[in-house]
């Protein structure tokens, strides 16, 4: 259907680099064809953020089929925003209608099992919407981001705000809560042992404290310490573990985690998903190296990223590059004398990382993720 966009453009590019004519055209209206579909995924990515926002997935799973006005009643939604809305969704596949054939007022919509799985709750494994949300929330600061990439600045997680900060948590949240404490801690050499005899754990970056909860769910003999820089994570991951009543086990401080004083008094230290983040990972390695007990364990966990760059990649790093131009770059930029990762950390980076900060070295654990990488720190 884009057809008419490679007429336009395959003249200038014929025969560019060697190419012929005919594949520089076909070429040319393969790109058209994946941007046409781009725009096509950006739509329903913010359009999926309305009915996430507004509470419109969540009543079309739980009382469905509705009508436009059932839903527009109970949601305090427009009516002719809900009609558009519902439509749209029909239209995209992602909910379903009971008959399209009857007058507009009189059709009624439902959000199937399945679909619910990935866009209403929060407890499923395939739970994206929160992907939807991290996506509007960067969208929001592109003016914001277009300055820093001319100036070099960045754009601070405050800046991302409250969207950001949700989309972030609620995104691993059933990882955290699932998997973490019943697949991935016990995978790591000797740490399933240790935690289920008691012990202490401390939880570098925790944002709004899934993973800690996660960890103390899964060991109850164990407590643990949970730091992070960012105020409102801290205060959010306070409420999450008195309401999972896991307040006395459960604590979390707000603090540069390079600054914490603690010296040999962790059987477990770990990092999820952070440390490509940290302006200075090494200093906050070298803490987590003095906050271990002798014979513990550094567990990092980061974005599974190939050993070396190329072009294209698969769409694993294609997601990683395009979170780190639009929020975890800006962010770690946004501070004086940064490192300025970027989500794309390769492990050759972060073993430069950890041999700078006195380990060793770092063992990549056979632990399978599609998206995460697991690496015990050495020495």
């Amino acid at each position: 259907m884009t057809t008419h966009i490679a007429d336009l453009t395959a003249g200038d590019t014929a025969g560019a680099y060697g190419t012929s004519p005919e594949r520089s055209e076909e070429e040319t209206g393969a790109l058209a064809d994946r941007v046409f579909a781009s725009v096509l995924g950006a739509l329903d990515v913010l359009t999926i953020h309305i009915g996430d926002q507004l509470g419109l997935y969540d009543l079309l799973h739980r009382r469905g089929p509705l009508g436009v006005a059932d839903v527009a009643d109970a949601t305090g939604v427009h009516p002719r925003y809900t009609r558009e809305w519902l439509e749209q969704q029909a239209v995209a596949g992602i909910i379903e209608v009971l008959d399209p054939t009857v007058p507009a007022d009189q059709r009624r919509y439902w959000l199937s099992e399945a679909h619910a799985a990935v866009l209403s709750d929060r407890d499923s494994l395939a739970y994206a919407t929160p992907f939807a949300r991290m996506v509007a929330a960067a969208a929001a600061q592109l003016p914001q981001l277009l300055d820093a990439y001319r100036t070099g600045d960045g754009v601070s997680w405050e800046e991302y705000g409250e969207l950001m900060r949700t989309a972030q948590a609620e995104a691993n949240r059933p990882l955290f809560l699932q998997v973490l404490g019943s697949d991935w801690l016990p995978s790591v050499p000797g740490v399933d042992a240790e935690l289920r005899d008691g012990g202490r754990v401390a939880d570098i970056g925790c944002g709004e404290g899934w993973s800690s909860i996660g960890i103390a769910r899964a060991y109850p003999a164990v407590t643990v310490d949970g730091y992070d820089v960012d105020a409102d994570s801290v205060e959010a991951a306070r409420r999450h573990a008195e309401a999972e009543g896991l307040g006395d086990r459960v604590r979390f401080t707000l603090v540069d985690a390079s600054s914490v004083p603690a010296s040999g008094e962790y059987d477990l230290v770990t990092a999820f998903e952070c440390i490509h983040d940290l302006p200075d990972p090494v200093g906050v390695l070298r803490s987590a190296h003095r906050m271990v007990k002798p014979g513990g364990t550094v567990l990092v966990m980061d974005e599974r990223m190939p050993e070396t760059f190329t072009g294209p990649g698969a769409a694993v790093e294609q997601l990683m590059y395009g979170i780190s131009m639009l929020v975890c770059l800006p962010d770690g930029l946004s501070h004086s004398g940064s490192v300025g990762t970027g989500t794309v950390m390769r492990p050759d980076t972060l073993r430069g990382y950890a041999r700078d900060a006195g380990f060793d070295d770092i063992e990549i654990l056979p632990i399978e993720h599609d998206m995460f990488r697991f690496y015990r720190l050495l020495g």
